[in-house]
């Protein structure tokens, strides 16, 4: 599968369907940080994603399939009083059970963060994981981020413990510089 293959796109009404049929699959949250999600407090977030300022989550189509989810939502960075507001992105993704392990999880990640400087001009995009989760490291990284911090058990995994986290970023100016294949869909 090339990236090309993946189709970004707004939610539709049908999507939230589709996302609660795997959300709650162990294989799923194995590595999410939400390891459970009140389906019908999810089918209301994800019904306000149209109408969010700041929420610009998306589904991923492989060949008109429902295939994973993007996250991207808008957020302050840190900073004394005064600091730009909405200046950041916080990205993430979910692939659903039987389209793991082709790509797609990197299409979505380079999707966003062009999604997120391109269209919606923030400076800077951040994400996080589990630094045991190497299928997400290798994605941020395949999507152009820098690992910016490796927290020596930091995060709280329900199965493992205490883990170590990984934090990722990349500057809008590090983004427009960086070599072809680390961005864009068409990559």
């Amino acid at each position: 599968m090339t990236v090309s293959d993946v189709l970004l796109r707004d939610p539709r009404p049908g999507d939230i369907d589709s996302l609660l049929e795997y959300r709650n699959l162990p294989e799923v949250n194995r590595w999410m940080v939400a390891t459970h999600e009140e389906p019908s407090e999810l089918r209301t977030r994800w019904e306000g994603i149209t109408a969010s300022e700041t929420d610009f989550s998306c589904v991923a189509e492989v060949d008109g399939e429902h295939a994973g989810v993007g996250f991207l939502e808008i957020i302050d960075g840190s900073g004394q009083p005064g600091a730009p507001r909405r200046t950041e992105a916080l990205v993430g993704y979910m692939v659903r059970p039987g389209f793991e392990g082709r790509g797609i999880a990197t299409s979505i990640a380079r999707g966003i963060v062009e999604a997120a400087f391109v269209h919606l001009g923030v400076r800077r995009v951040i994400a996080g994981c589990y630094a045991d989760n190497l299928a997400s490291v290798r994605v941020l990284e395949k999507a152009g981020l820098r690992r910016e911090q490796y927290g020596r058990q930091d995060s709280w995994h329900a199965e493992l413990g205490w883990i170590d986290g990984c934090w990722y970023g990349l500057l809008a100016e590090e983004w427009v510089n960086a070599p072809s294949e680390g961005r864009g869909l068409g990559s």
